[in-house]
């Protein structure tokens, strides 16, 4: 399995990050499978980062194999999604940025992909409306909605699919709102899709 990523996919967030406000096409950007991390285990503050930052986005998984997919086929090709979290090693990529150089190992090393459990669509509701939030600690620290997003999870799809064959089990970070901020050792992370708490874990 692979997992595709988007960035910048919220205004306020591109804001926040003094990135630009609207984009042609979607930003997208690769993790490995080993930066999956999931099930509740703990993640764990990497020795080369002194700013570890959490980014909850909304996760869909791929059902089914897709190539070159068009936008009104998109939704056949995923039925579950959850909450999940982008860690992104905040100091090494604006280091590496500033450089002009690529930034893949700020945001692709090990458990940097949280994920949540799955629930069916039909029990999320509206693909283009779920809102999502997260709690550090007991206090809600992000929070959004996908109707905020510049780029649709169909036209992400669609988008993606036509450099990268997805495949079943394949997963997709759909992008994050405004309030990223950073962790530290002992941090209580909750994920929420509406009222379901569907991620729960700690940072070590």
């Amino acid at each position: 399995m692979k997992i595709i990523a988007v960035g910048m996919n919220y205004a306020a967030h591109n804001k926040e990050m003094h990135n630009p406000l609207e984009l042609p096409e979607p930003i997208i950007f690769m993790k490995p499978d080993s930066s999956l991390l999931k099930d509740g285990k703990p993640f764990f503050i990497p020795d080369f980062s002194s700013s570890v930052q959490y980014e909850t986005e909304v996760v869909v998984k791929i059902n089914k194999l897709g190539k070159n997919i068009a936008e009104r086929f998109a939704h056949r090709y995923y039925s579950e999604v959850t909450v999940g979290i982008d860690f992104t090693a905040r100091d090494l990529q604006s280091r590496l940025r500033t450089q002009g150089l690529p930034w893949e190992i700020s945001k692709a090393f090990d458990s940097s992909a949280v994920t949540g459990a799955f629930i069916p669509l039909r029990q999320a509701g509206d693909i283009n409306r779920i809102p999502f939030r997260l709690h550090i600690n007991g206090q809600k620290v992000q929070e959004g909605n996908t109707a905020g997003m510049l780029f649709s999870v169909d036209k992400i799809i669609a988008y993606a699919s036509r450099f990268f064959t997805l495949r079943m089990g394949d997963l997709i970070y759909t992008g994050t709102p405004s309030g990223v901020g950073p962790v530290q050792i002992n941090d209580h992370l909750e994920g929420y899709l509406g009222e379901a708490k569907l991620l729960d874990f700690y940072v070590k």
